[in-house]
């Protein structure tokens, strides 16, 4: 890669890099909001006006919130069922908080699991997803294919008693492309997800068709592929007994030649990274 490649590249990652840091700080300043009482749809407002006051007017998807067994998606069979409801919080229950802004033509996409007061499950099943993140990375660098990958992580998980509970999301997936997208002064949304950020990704699925790739990770034929070189948001997410944790960060993939450069973290200043090096 030249020299001017990499200055570009680097001036991108600053991009995403800010605003998946944008992202994390809403999550953990609502999560030390969050109390008993509050419901589902009133934790996804509050991040969304945490974010539009910042500068936030795009969205890749509008914020989720999820409490109880719900943040292991249990009974979810259509899509409808992601979206907040009026479940309220209770002392000891677990959440998840999911959002994805567009900032400056930047996108992110993260998840924040967190409960009100104590929850050794959940605890557990987060610090258990740090072999999860190892795996991944590791795997992407030998340049496996991603539905190999993603079928080691399933093994993973089976071999820590849980359950894979991101094939509940649409098509199964564990990780999808992002990408910059055109700042408009109108930004709309259609079920939820901003129509400028879908174009992108049926830009890309389009694209991909025709030389052979997928910019969805999931456990189908069409993810049978080395990665593709671009930015994934990657969100395992282990279920157990009516509680679930995930984390969603931006991975790097490149064509570089060097393992250490050809994938890697966007960012390792994290809420849940910082939580795993704390219990070192």
């Amino acid at each position: 890669m030249t020299t001017a490649a990499n200055s570009g590249l680097s001036t991108r990652l600053r991009g995403f890099r800010q605003v998946q840091r944008l992202a994390y700080e809403c999550a953990e300043a609502v999560a030390a909001r969050l109390e008993p009482g509050l419901s589902e749809r009133q934790a996804a407002r509050m991040q969304r006006e945490w974010l539009r006051e910042r500068g936030v007017r795009d969205w890749f998807h509008l914020p989720f919130a999820w409490f109880g067994d719900r943040t292991a998606f249990t009974g979810f069979r259509v899509p409808l069922q992601f979206f907040p409801t009026d479940r309220r919080l209770t002392p000891g229950m677990p959440f998840i908080l999911d959002m994805a802004p567009v900032y400056e033509g930047f996108t992110a996409d993260i998840g924040y699991s967190g409960s009100l007061g104590s929850n050794p499950v959940q605890d557990r099943l987060m610090a258990d997803l740090e072999a999860h993140r190892e795996l991944i990375l590791r795997e992407v660098r030998e340049r496996r294919s991603l539905r190999e990958i993603y079928e080691d992580v399933d093994r993973l998980m089976v071999r820590q008693g849980y359950a894979n509970r991101h094939r509940a999301y649409p098509f199964g997936v564990i990780a999808h492309k992002v990408d910059q997208v055109k700042q408009r002064r109108r930004s709309p949304h259609v079920f939820g997800f901003g129509t400028q950020s879908l174009k992108g990704l049926a830009a890309d699925a389009l694209h991909g068709h025709r030389e052979g790739w997928s910019p969805l990770w999931s456990p189908y034929r069409f993810s049978d592929h080395p990665p593709q070189p671009g930015l994934w948001a990657v969100e395992p997410h282990l279920g157990f007994r009516g509680t679930g944790a995930k984390f969603e960060e931006i991975l790097v993939v490149t064509d570089s030649r060097d393992p250490e450069q050809s994938a890697f973290w966007l960012d390792d200043d994290l809420p849940h990274v910082r939580r795993w090096a704390e219990a070192k």
